[in-house]
């Protein structure tokens, strides 16, 4: 998993130049939305383009996670398609009904069953490679739709953005790398800092909290802990009334920062934390690098994804399989009619 996370930089330049060359994805012409189907790893890339490319879509993005499509999607939708095995259930009934709907079709996958019911009805396929822990695939997954959609003419050219990202994220693979010592491994301090707490990820509504979700996602798959997100203000009218003693001495508070918090946002965070700490939690703060939104986001997930995985092999287990979901997909497969379990 190590090796994977560092590999991220290399993946998300490579699908993303590989996507972005594609001349055979649907045409956009008077199409007035963009419903985003994937679940798990593979719906945060819907969640990339909805945060980090609000303020420059002309058109609403909506991310999907049920078998059903909202009642709106028809002949002027796009429906991204994005399963990284390609057998996700939910997303597989999600593509039925697009087909059954007439909506526009573009499929992000490695193979697999999605991979199959494209090419039986002609709707072009981004192939992503195979052999990696669904969660591990997101710069494949997020960069081959961004690819795809500038293909498309949705978003205007990103190879200066890509290129901002990826070389901030080969430095911050050279800095958190599992031969770094811990006093100049932010992600190993990380990782110490939450010991036995729980661990609870705050980001201001936008990228950080997209960031603020992956990491939360990431310290359950990798780290085998539970772990919660909340975005910044709404935490503020609700969880934040939660912190008090004893129930603080349980968790560890991380909070994400931006430098383009809103002005009014920003204040929020240092009183917030100061309550959490008063109620016996450890509070620490990550702040993101770069100047496009795209760049602050992967940065932050950058620094969740090794933590993450510390936070697992400092408990002695190895942060890749994912054994609880295996074994309650096969106890699915396994139902029968009338099967109360």
């Amino acid at each position: 998993m190590l090796d994977i996370i560092a590999g991220l930089p290399a993946d998300c330049r490579a699908s993303y130049r590989s996507a972005v060359a594609r001349t055979d994805l649907p045409s956009m012409a008077d199409v007035t939305s963009i419903v985003f189907c994937g679940m798990g790893g593979s719906a945060v890339a819907g969640d990339v383009l909805r945060s980090v490319f609000r303020a420059r879509l002309d058109i609403p993005v909506e991310v999907n996670r049920s078998p059903v499509l909202p009642n709106h999607a028809g002949s002027s939708t796009l429906v991204a398609i994005c399963s990284y095995s390609g057998n996700t259930a939910e997303t597989l009934a999600s593509f039925g009904d697009a087909l059954s709907r007439g909506c526009r079709v573009a499929v992000v996958t490695s193979g697999g069953s999605a991979r199959s019911l494209a090419k039986a009805n002609d709707i072009p396929v981004i192939a992503v490679p195979g052999g990696y822990q669904p969660r591990a695939a997101f710069g494949h997954l997020t960069f081959a739709w961004l690819g795809a959609l500038e293909a498309m003419g949705v978003l205007p050219a990103l190879a200066g953005e890509v290129e901002e990202t990826v070389s901030l994220l080969d430095g911050l693979a050279a800095e958190f790398g599992p031969d770094v010592p811990t006093a100049r491994n932010l992600a190993k301090e990380i990782a110490e800092a939450i010991g036995d707490r729980v661990p609870v990820v705050w980001g201001a509504e936008g990228v950080a909290a997209v960031a603020a979700m992956r990491w939360k996602t990431q310290l359950n798959e990798n780290g085998k802990v539970p772990a919660f997100a909340a975005s910044m203000s709404e935490l503020d009218h609700n969880e934040v009334v939660g912190w008090t003693r004893p129930y603080g001495e349980r968790f560890a508070v991380i909070a994400l920062r931006t430098d383009d918090e809103n002005a009014e946002i920003a204040p929020r965070f240092s009183l917030s934390e100061d309550i959490a700490t008063a109620s016996g939690a450890v509070t620490i703060e990550v702040h993101s690098q770069g100047l496009s939104p795209l760049a602050r986001l992967l940065t932050l997930v950058y620094v969740g994804d090794m933590a993450s995985a510390y936070v697992g092999l400092s408990r002695g287990v190895d942060p890749t399989p994912v054994v609880v979901i295996d074994e309650l997909k096969a106890a699915l497969a396994g139902d029968q009619p009338g099967d109360q379990r």
